[in-house]
């Protein structure tokens, strides 16, 4: 940080609307910030909750964290109670920054807080860096989502985040101004502190609700070089008449998440918008994991997640451990140095979850094709066995995905009398479309796979459910069954 100071403080670091924060003035700002951390009783270890919204005054309380030597834990404000409550039992933070607007419930009275009026006021004062740190110090906790119990943290040390530098591949270039769209407690924004630093790169933060006219908006005034964003918000953005009007090629990289792109998706962004549009898989415990690369076919954007980032193993296992034979399914499980150090406070978890050679087992399935390229089929919890035969839900999701009358889909199993489970497809109509009948989708899945994987039962939805993190929440859609 005080060598991007040096280097080029002058240039933008932050854009919030009409607020603008140049490198200097973040960590200027931060610096003061921290010296009102240590008056208030904050020492390097300590961990500290971040409650605010995806804001300037987010990053500068993440800096200033750093700077002080304690441990950044960011909580996202769709949590609900429970799940606060949980992350501040097992993180027993020291203090808490919140937004006195927005009062997020399930954090500790007794925990003292710092409001976003009082962290405004510490960032006008004089400060100086309080603690230099260790590569191996803790730096961020980074919480899950909890949609199979209660949240984990995983933990990140310096060295950790330094090495994400390296592994962002295509997605960090000097000076890049990145559109940030995702919540800055997901790992997307708190992983890649170092690498923010190290190419000097501006976040430009975009407003909530999201809309694709802003997006567009953006993008053209702001000369965003990266932009990230679901496959039915970049159809959106397709759409939007600002696409026309705008200038739209500083971006150079687009990166399709959380859902599978559909070939026809990528190619009109590839000649709307100008740009590659890439494929990432990671996870809150390996930031990085595998992608696709600016160049490969649309097909292998729509079905695969690509092939390892630099720095990044990856593995296949079966239930005993062993690897798989190459096409066959396995469990993933990956090695890299900018992976998490562990579950925070929760040594057993870690263990099970992180092996002695420091591989990391997910609770992903997936197979490689013939082209070295990563294909997911699913997790672990979504499989379910019909009529005594595995169904990997999301191998059936990218087919039903290829419909032309379906905006998005997620498959789950659901109990069921003498086959022991069944498919339920739940369905998001095209615009303009009507959504297929159940007789219509099940030809239309058998005609491309075998014939017990096609659903048994389709319900219709205006919208599929999330998490707090933007997944789909497969949970709530069991739950309703």
């Amino acid at each position: 940080m005080d060598a991007a100071v040096v280097a080029f403080g002058e240039r933008e670091a932050y854009v919030e609307g009409a607020h603008r924060l140049t490198f200097a003035g973040w960590i200027a700002a931060a610096d003061g910030v921290a010296a009102e951390l240590a008056e208030r009783g904050v020492r390097p270890g300590d961990v500290v909750t971040i409650a605010l919204p995806s804001s300037i005054d987010y990053a500068v309380a993440y800096a200033a964290v750093v700077r002080a030597g304690a441990v950044a834990s960011g909580i996202n404000l769709r949590l609900g109670r429970r799940e606060v409550a949980a992350i501040s039992a097992r993180a027993t933070p020291t203090l808490a920054f919140v937004d006195e607007r927005a009062v997020l419930a399930g954090l500790p009275d007794d925990v003292p807080k710092m409001t976003r009026l009082a962290l405004a006021d510490a960032s006008t004062r004089a400060g100086a860096r309080l603690h230099r740190a260790h590569a191996s110090d803790p730096v961020v906790i980074i919480w899950t989502s909890g949609t199979t119990g209660e949240p984990k943290g995983a933990w990140f040390d310096h060295d950790a985040l330094r090495a994400a530098v390296t592994t962002a591949g295509v997605l960090s270039a000097p000076f890049d101004r990145r559109l940030a769209a995702t919540p800055f407690a997901h790992a997307g924004y708190m992983a890649k502190l170092w690498e923010q630093v190290a190419w000097g790169s501006a976040m430009v933060i975009s407003p909530t609700p999201w809309s694709a006219a802003e997006t567009v908006r953006l993008i053209a005034t702001e000369r965003i070089t990266v932009a990230g964003a679901v496959p039915t918000q970049w159809a959106k953005v397709l759409e939007s008449p600002e696409l026309d009007e705008l200038d739209t090629t500083t971006l150079r990289i687009g990166v399709a998440a959380t859902a599978p792109a559909p070939p026809e998706l990528v190619e009109q962004v590839t000649q709307r918008l100008g740009c590659a549009l890439v494929v990432r898989y990671a996870m809150t415990e390996s930031p990085s994991v595998t992608g696709t690369e600016p160049g490969d076919p649309p097909d292998t954007l729509f079905r695969t997640v690509g092939r390892p980032q630099d720095g990044v193993e990856v593995e296949l296992r079966d239930a005993d451990g062993a690897v798989v034979a190459a096409g066959d399914v396995g469990r993933v499980h990956v090695r890299a140095a900018c992976m998490m150090r562990g579950y925070w406070g929760d040594p057993e978890l870690t263990a099970d979850t992180v092996d002695a050679d420091g591989w990391l087992r997910s609770g992903d399935l997936g197979r490689f094709d013939d082209t070295g390229n990563l294909v997911l089929v699913g997790r672990t919890t979504d499989l379910y066995i019909r009529g005594g035969y595995n169904v990997y839900p999301l191998e059936v999701e990218q087919v039903i995905g290829e419909h032309p009358a379906v905006a998005e889909v997620a498959v789950v199993g659901v109990p069921a009398a003498v086959i022991g489970e069944i498919g339920v497809a739940f369905v998001v109509a095209a615009a303009g479309c009507h959504a297929p009948a159940l007789d219509e989708l099940r030809s239309w899945c058998q005609e491309r796979l075998a014939d017990y994987k096609a659903p048994d039962r389709i319900v219709v939805l205006d919208e599929l459910p999330r998490t707090a993190m933007l997944k789909v929440d497969k949970r709530a859609l069991r739950a309703g069954q």
